[in-house]
């Protein structure tokens, strides 16, 4: 299991001018992701977690200070490295433990199997394991986009851009190569993600009039359109 230190997070509704904008801006001082397989994005898949009351939805939509959620994501549908991640806040930072399922695990996971969880034996498999058993969580929905990313070395900084959002509530779907998605349209999304700093090259790069700032995710965001 990773566990990475609290990290800073905004998040902004954006259009899409404003994604062609930064598209044209961000590779002359910013870095692409090196996921990147067209030369722009790459497409990832997240399965997310909550219990039957939608406990980390309200949480998230309340602005609750110390919250958490738990997704498995896939990159490019390859099926070969699939994470476990559990993302939490507290005090306005981010913090992310990770852990690797196989396919199998996962398809397990996905049937009901939890058991699954409790073999592998990695600690945060096993608090999963326990919160599907006593908080009663349950794979919920997929969320499925598009995604640009750029880095930036000071201050150690990832900007993405997220477009072309989709979901479905067929979680047995997840592993599949081409999922039935329901389309969210114009739902743009820029997120810039920091350490200590958000050096002012990077903040004024960023800096669009036609942005909202945003408290939602796109798990929420799909949830609530």
């Amino acid at each position: 299991m990773s566990k990475a230190k609290g990290r800073h997070e905004l998040k902004h509704y954006i259009n899409y001018a404003d994604i062609l904008e930064l598209r044209a801006r961000l590779p002359f001082i910013a870095k692409l992701d090196i996921n990147a397989t067209d030369g722009l994005g790459y497409r990832v898949r997240s399965l997310y977690f909550d219990n039957y009351e939608d406990k980390a939805l309200k949480e998230k939509i309340d602005g609750v200070n110390e919250r958490e959620k738990f997704r498995i994501r896939l990159y490019n549908d390859n099926l070969s490295f699939i994470k476990l991640e559990k993302k939490s806040k507290k005090n306005g930072l981010c913090f992310k433990e990770s852990a690797i399922l196989t396919k199998e695990e996962c398809r397990k996971l996905i049937s009901g199997k939890l058991d699954v969880l409790k073999e592998n034996g990695n600690p945060l498999c096993m608090e999963l394991y326990a919160k599907m058993q006593f908080q009663q969580l349950r794979p919920k929905n997929i969320v499925d986009y598009m995604r640009e990313a750029y880095t930036y070395p000071m201050g150690n900084v990832r900007i993405t851009l997220d477009y072309d959002i989709r979901t479905s509530y067929n979680i047995h779907d997840f592993l599949e190569a081409n999922p039935i998605t329901v389309p969210i349209l114009g739902v743009y999304i820029l997120e810039v993600k920091y350490d200590n700093y958000l050096p002012e090259i990077i903040r004024g790069m960023v800096a669009l009039s036609s942005r909202r700032s945003t408290a939602f995710s796109k798990y929420a965001t799909t949830r609530i359109i």
